[in-house]
């Protein structure tokens, strides 16, 4: 437990903690060691992530012509962003792969277009939650320099 100095004009400080009871019935403090138990009602899916799972290297640069970069494999049930910036005409096209790029598929939303940018953004693009799915960029340049960011 941490010491704090109290300074005046008060004097004192008001301590709160939380508690539950422990399998004796008796009182038992939150602490680092004993966290307090939960238990989840309803059906609703609940996103557990293991500690220590870092994120990939972002997928970054710049391109001054058509190109296809990748790979970038998300860490799963995170959101994915893409930032794109500079002054080009043409467009970009997230594409998903669950065979290392051999094939690679553009990203749909109920059947429609989607990660398909053909100007400046800064947004969530895609979340996935297949393990070994990684993601690419298509870009396909008429003119102009396109800095691109696929990032977690």
């Amino acid at each position: 437990m941490q010491n704090h100095q109290i300074s005046l004009p008060a004097g004192y400080a008001p301590a709160f903690a939380i508690g539950f009871a422990a399998d004796t019935g008796e009182l038992s403090i939150v602490e680092s060691d004993k966290p307090l138990p939960v238990s989840l009602a309803g059906n609703a899916p609940v996103l557990v992530q293991e500690a220590g799972i870092v994120p990939p290297s972002p997928l970054e640069g710049q391109a001054s012509s058509s190109v296809a970069l990748g790979p970038f494999a998300p860490v799963a049930g995170k959101p994915v962003l893409i930032q794109l910036s500079g002054t080009w005409q043409g467009s970009l096209q997230v594409q998903r792969s669950i065979d290392s790029g051999a094939t690679r598929h553009n990203l749909t939303l109920a059947g429609q277009p989607w990660g398909r940018f053909t100007m400046n953004a800064c947004e969530p693009v895609w979340e996935e939650e297949e393990p070994g799915a990684e993601l690419y960029i298509q870009i396909t340049l008429t003119s102009g320099t396109v800095d691109y960011r696929l990032s977690q």
